[in-house]
């Protein structure tokens, strides 16, 4: 078996208390996931989980307290400034605010020349490369000239998005991307992640909290709570048929249209609840309270709460 593009073994992630000799804060507890070229991991969990923590890891921008992260056969868990520098044309990020990582003041077209001039690519190269990039997500050739609030929200992270792939990076961090646009803009979205990995190969580390967001995009899900990884399998096994325990209450905790079935889910999140109170850690046989509940992302059930019923867009292909 190849080895993964991306490894992380036993990542441990504390950040300095506050007050006088107060202990450090563990947020991530010896976390270990991989990701392959290609591959879409989807990484999810509730805020403050640590799933946003574990993207700024990856990236450099928090430091390391214990394991390592292992990129391409190589170990950048400690990279000095300029090596960190020189690996971000292999290693990008798209953020969840689109409107807030791009420059207010410039336009698209000098957002996305920058990082290739820095590169070193000359000006003819890099126009003809944003002509390029501007394509490929699916926006006219004239909005180099505009500025980034002349764009909607769905168009802002196609401009971001374009920006990651600039330099042609072989992993992508994706930290909440769609989770601040409507479902239209997400499944378009979405769809571009796919169009975009399909036809580049690039690998991504999807983070959200929407279970039925990850489905549609990940080959794989892990599950964070608490700074661990209670549950690790295939997207259609995690977010159909989980093992653990918090798997199971973040799928129940998705809304549906139905209000029969919607209170049928409260009911079994509330027992799920008193379980995962009694049982912390470790897997579980599946508790029939969910049978029937209707899990959004899910197979059909006997209630109209499927994928499609609830504005939800289906699994990955």
């Amino acid at each position: 078996m190849t080895e993964p593009l991306l490894s992380c073994r036993d990542v441990v992630v504390e950040y300095p208390g506050t007050g006088f000799r107060a202990r450090p804060q563990r947020v991530l507890h010896e976390v270990s996931l991989s990701v392959r070229q290609g591959e879409t991991l989807g990484l999810v969990g509730e805020s403050g989980s640590g799933k946003t923590t574990l993207g700024r890891a990856i990236l450099g921008l928090v430091p390391v307290s214990g394991g390592t992260v292992v990129f391409a056969g190589r170990d950048i868990t400690r990279l000095g400034r300029q090596e960190r520098r020189d690996l971000s044309a292999a290693i990008q990020v798209v953020f969840q605010d689109p409107y807030s990582s791009l420059n207010p003041a410039r336009t698209v077209g000098d957002i996305l020349t920058e990082p290739l001039l820095v590169a070193g690519v000359s000006r003819s190269q890099a126009d003809q490369r944003i002509r390029d990039l501007l394509d490929q997500v699916h926006l006219p050739a004239d909005a180099a000239r505009r500025l980034p609030r002349e764009f909607s929200g769905g168009q802002r992270q196609r401009i971001a998005i374009a920006r990651a792939l600039s330099r042609s990076p072989r992993l992508v961090v994706c930290d909440e991307p769609v989770s601040a646009l409507d479902l239209t803009n997400q499944t378009r979205v979405l769809d571009l992640f796919i169009e975009i990995q399909e036809r580049t190969g690039v690998a991504y580390l999807f983070i959200t909290h929407d279970l039925a967001v990850v489905r549609r995009i990940s080959h794989r899900v892990a599950v964070l709570r608490r700074g661990d990884i209670v549950e690790i399998g295939d997207a259609r096994q995690v977010t159909t048929e989980p093992t653990h325990l918090y798997t199971q209450r973040l799928l129940l905790a998705a809304p549906v249209p139905d209000p029969r079935l919607q209170a049928e889910r409260r009911a079994a999140r509330r027992r799920l609840a008193e379980q995962v109170t009694r049982s912390q850690t470790g897997p579980t046989n599946r508790p029939p309270t969910m049978t029937g509940v209707g899990i959004t992302g899910g197979p059909a059930t006997d209630g109209p709460a499927t994928a499609a019923a609830a504005g939800v867009p289906g699994e990955r292909a």
